[in-house]
């Protein structure tokens, strides 16, 4: 187990001086920052223009099947590259990789039969999907890198990543449902890619080269020997993300608009969820209780929110068996609740698998818990069509309290004890 607690002196690395920290952790946030507003607005993008085509629920998330998919092998290849090229050359990668996704995309041809469009926005969207996660991957890595080795500097900084980008991934929805609606579908894609292609020269000119180079692992085995809190934190990523896209990524969008709500009222709502999901990620060090080991309390806090996230889609699987009067706004409730919890969650999460990461290979680390992120989402995003096609939104609600029921059992085994993860050096 590497027991590291300050990585050797590398050129772009964390033992830079704080205000070089700081600014390449600046950097690197601004330029995700970018990439996910349009990865959100992709989502929207080929979400309601396919379902306005009147694709069903299943073909709907089968088109995103490939993304998340292909994010399970970018996130592995993505943290093993980052760590031999260095964190700048995979975000190049990263941006080049969406930019010719969205090209992809708006090639697509009204002309076209129905099996050859679809297999040909799958096949967009598994690029789109590689691009993703060799992007997030590099980005959160730089996160160990820079943030100095005091543990309530790493959450805070962890939060602020994780929180900002979610808020921007918010704005990106109604963006999508924006751009739909004013410039069509291929318009908007060139108008994302011409985006792109300026975050890109930010990240070639103002990155360091050399951030995050070190010796990445030589066989598959060593790149797959992760100590325990990593492989539990991973198994728990799985059911949490997986309880969030079962009804995020085809049911509720599609329970609105079958109530009656627009294309722009429909990506209203999951804008409006996903930004404030994004600031409470951001405010979650404040609710969290802090440890001077960095574990103590912060184990035991992941324990605590997701058995009471559990009960928010229980809950409101009752509520839809039940057929409560204006069944869409106490749907819309709930999920408010359910977007509080998920936030402190998802961030406490992310700073333990960066607290559990070794310094020395932390993309590797990073890269192998985000894989795990992604094949939540892909099952997620399976069962959301399926589970909407067989049961409606009644089913969709009951995976996820299932999910997160599985995701409380994996915290009650995380160990919460400094010796039993690698070191953390306590806040001054």
């Amino acid at each position: 187990m590497d027991t590291h607690t300050s990585p050797p002196a590398k050129p772009g690395g964390s033992s830079a001086a704080p205000t070089h920290g700081a600014r390449n952790y600046a950097i690197v946030t601004a330029a995700y920052w970018g990439f996910t507003l349009t990865d959100g607005a992709l989502r929207m993008l080929v979400l309601l223009h396919f379902y306005r085509l009147g694709y069903s629920p299943f073909t709907l998330a089968f088109l995103f099947l490939l993304y998340e998919a292909m994010g399970v092998v970018a996130n592995l290849v993505g943290g093993w590259l980052a760590t031999r090229y260095g964190i700048q050359r995979m975000l190049i990668v990263g941006l080049c990789t969406q930019i010719l996704g969205f090209l992809l995309l708006s090639q697509l041809s009204p002309d076209w039969t129905v099996t050859m469009s679809v297999a040909w926005v799958v096949l967009s969207q598994g690029v789109c999907g590689v691009a993703k996660d060799l992007t997030k991957t590099a980005s959160k890595s730089a996160i160990k890198l820079t943030a100095s080795t005091a543990s309530g500097q790493l959450f805070k900084w962890v939060a602020w990543f994780t929180g900002s980008k979610n808020a921007m991934k918010g704005v990106g929805f109604f963006l999508g449902g924006l751009l739909l609606d004013r410039l069509g579908f291929q318009s908007s894609l060139w108008a994302m890619a011409g985006l792109l292609s300026l975050v890109l020269a930010g990240v070639v000119g103002f990155v360091p080269p050399l951030m995050g180079k070190a010796k990445a692992s030589k066989s598959a085995r060593e790149l797959f020997a992760k100590n325990r809190a990593i492989n539990l934190l991973a198994a728990a990523r799985v059911a949490l993300f997986g309880a969030r896209d079962v009804w995020f990524v085809v049911g509720v969008p599609v329970f609105l608009y079958a109530s009656g709500w627009t294309f722009t009222m429909v990506g209203g709502f999951l804008a409006a969820w996903t930004i404030g999901y994004g600031l409470v990620q951001a405010l979650a060090p404040s609710l969290v209780k802090r440890s001077e080991d960095g574990l103590s309390t912060e184990v035991p806090a992941a324990r605590w929110w997701s058995a009471l996230l559990a009960t928010v889609p229980l809950g409101l699987a009752i509520a839809v068996a039940m057929d409560l009067p204006n069944l869409e706004w106490v749907v819309v409730g709930g999920l408010a609740l359910f977007g509080f919890a998920f936030a402190v969650n998802s961030s406490v999460h992310s700073y333990l698998i960066l607290a559990c990461a070794g310094s020395e290979k932390a993309a590797e680390d990073v890269g192998f818990y985000y894989a795990a992120n992604a094949l939540g989402r892909f099952f997620g995003t399976l069962l959301s069509g399926l589970l909407y096609q067989w049961g409606g939104l009644l089913f969709s609600l009951s995976g996820s309290a299932a999910m997160l029921m599985a995701c409380w059992l994996v915290t009650l085994a995380l160990p919460a004890r400094q010796t039993a993860m690698p070191a953390i050096v306590s806040t001054p």
